[in-house]
């Protein structure tokens, strides 16, 4: 989760496109023209996590992120479906 947040912020559009799972991904140029949209992301917090250990395939994380927009402050509560494939972990969906 905080290393998706940090792409995010960042705007690392290829750490975002693997980190998705393949059915859920969203196409690269819809990607990268959404996070040009003047958004800042200035803070992430966990709130909890559930599964996503050692010995698990799936987890999710509830988080809420805090940005600066072109029309002001957005606070983002969310909790996101993650799933180990492969031994890597790709965000499946999210429930806001």
């Amino acid at each position: 989760m905080r290393s998706r947040y940090t792409a995010f912020a960042v705007g690392d559009v290829e750490h975002l496109l693997r980190s998705w799972h393949p059915r859920e991904r969203p196409d690269r140029d819809e990607l990268a023209d959404s996070l040009e949209d003047g958004t800042r992301w200035v803070h992430l917090s966990i709130l909890t996590t559930s599964a996503g250990g050692p010995f698990d395939d799936a987890g999710t994380v509830e988080f809420t992120a805090v940005a600066r927009t072109p029309q002001g402050g957005q606070e983002q509560h969310e909790i996101s479906r993650f799933v180990r494939e492969d031994g890597t972990w790709l965000f499946v969906d999210g429930e806001l």
